[in-house]
Order: C-alpha cells, then structure tokens, then sequence
C-alpha cells in the first residue's frame, strides 16, 4: 500500500488475522476499504498468480530481494499487455511487443 496507495477494494480468503488488519486500517480512515471475503472470488486472484508461480519455480529463488521485485514486476508487465490491462494511448493498435518496447522510449 506504500507503493501504490491505499485501494478501495480488497479480495482476500477467510483469514481472520487478514480481516483484523484491513479492520484496523479502515478504523482510521474516513472512506473505509470495501473487503470482499468470497472464496470464489478469491480463487479467481489466485488463478491470476498461477502463472506467475509456474515462472519462478525453476528458478530455485532469487538471490536477493531487488532482482525478485524486478523480476516479478516484469512478468507482471507482460500479464497486463496479454490481458490488455495497459494504460497507453494507441495500445489497442499496437502488437504485444510493440507495446513493450514503447515502454523503453
């Protein structure tokens, strides 16, 4: 939430110690998270992450918390293009690599 802001909706499973925490964020703010405990839903943000798992599985780990941030923010980056998730004028014109290298520009 430090990097990207605090949201407005939260999925998350049954966890109490999950809901006690989102609790004691909402008590302080003055527009509370929406948290949505729906197993079904939840599944569906858990299905999102399974490629990401079948990625990094070979790779044994990583050596340090930098190249694992990096690395997971690339894949992350193509699972976004694939799913057409990017946030960039002419995006819908352009091929999947085009969109990627638009971002070097």
């Amino acid at each position: 939430m430090q990097a990207n802001g605090v949201p407005e909706k939260v999925t998350m499973d049954k966890s109490g110690a999950n809901k006690a925490a989102i609790d004691e964020i909402n008590a302080n703010r003055e527009k509370p998270m929406v948290v949505r405990q729906v197993k079904y839903l939840n599944n569906i943000v858990e299905q999102d992450h399974r490629a990401v798992k079948r990625i990094t599985k070979p790779m044994l780990g990583f050596k340090s918390f930098q190249s694992a941030k990096n690395i997971l923010a690339g894949i992350e980056l193509m699972h976004m293009i694939r799913k057409g998730q990017m946030m960039m004028e002419g995006a819908d014109k352009m091929s999947f690599a085009e969109q990627f290298y638009a971002l070097a520009e």
